[in-house]
């Protein structure tokens, strides 16, 4: 009976379980994925990069030969220039990087995990305060997206079930914060539009990067000088940038939540018809007098029909 046991154990410990088996599917899905958007990208914009780089090259030299210096002297100068626009140098003159403003701004991509790219410190000192201010930062930030969610979910549900006197279901939920991003994202955009100077479909590209916290830093808000009524207009940028991060976390969150559930509820339904149906493995058949005397078969909860 012992090695019986010993024998059944080991078997059921090298046998993969279901999460795991889940868990890897969905690591090979989203590999799978990547590589096919990886070659969908290549496609679409290799072509563009080649063309760019030899237009580049040709003005480089063309520059070169009328202004009779080398090329290595015009490539030493333009790191030079790199060098200076990463420490908030512009030859045409925007907003300072490292006044309180832009300092806060950096704050706020840093601790939202935005990271733009346009700001990063330069000096040893700030490189490795960052390292700590980030990592409490983006804790807390985290902890108050979920608390944002929690909330969130409670007014929504709490409205819903007011208006239509019924709990109201995750997918319902979901498609509400779907739709509250939507809005949150069209009302940016149509600000970012005319104060920014980018197109609508720009604007809304925007938002994407940024309420998602992919960042890339080819669109940022808030960085000329001269605005419109420019405290009003970073004023809301802060709020417009808080306010679709968290929807945007909550949206994510609650999609992964609910497909969680939805593969828990499945498991828990069939090892529950199994039970039932008396169907048991090979590690119930040593207890099957514990099943016999000391459980009773109750009928699915009303959640799981």
């Amino acid at each position: 009976m012992i090695a019986r046991k010993d024998s059944s154990w080991c078997c059921s410990s090298l046998t993969p379980s279901r999460e795991t088996a889940r868990f890897c599917l969905l690591g090979a899905l989203v590999a799978l994925y990547m590589m096919a958007g990886a070659a969908v990208f290549s496609c679409l914009e290799r072509p563009q990069e080649l063309k760019a780089h030899q237009l580049w090259k040709m003005r480089l030299r063309t520059f070169s030969e009328e202004h009779n210096i080398s090329e290595e002297e015009l490539k030493s100068l333009l790191h030079h220039y790199d060098e200076a626009r990463t420490a908030g140098v512009h030859s045409e003159r925007g907003r300072a990087l490292w006044d309180f403003p832009g300092a806060f701004y950096f704050v706020g991509t840093v601790v939202s995990t935005i990271g733009f790219g346009v700001t990063a410190p330069s000096t040893g000192a700030g490189k490795v305060l960052l390292v700590f201010y980030g990592s409490l930062g983006c804790s807390a930030a985290i902890l108050f997206f979920n608390l944002f969610l929690e909330r969130l979910i409670t007014s929504i549900s709490l409205f819903m079930f007011c208006s239509d006197e019924r709990k109201p279901s995750v997918y319902q939920i979901t498609l509400l914060l779907l739709l509250v991003v939507l809005v949150v994202a069209c009302s940016a955009a149509s600000l970012y539009s005319p104060m920014e100077g980018w197109t609508y479909l720009e604007s809304l590209y925007f938002c994407f990067v940024a309420f998602s916290t992919v960042g890339f830093g080819d669109f940022v808000s808030s960085q000329k000088e001269h605005h419109e009524d420019i405290r009003a207009y970073q004023m809301s940028n802060c709020l417009l940038m808080l306010l679709g991060v968290c929807c945007t976390y909550s949206l994510t969150l609650d999609c992964s939540c609910v497909s969680h559930r939805r593969s828990f509820c499945n498991e828990v339904k069939v090892e529950t018809i199994c039970y039932n149906d008396k169907i048991l493995s090979v590690e119930q058949e040593q207890d099957n007098y514990l099943y016999k005397n000391n459980v009773s078969v109750k009928p699915l909860p009303a959640w799981l029909n």
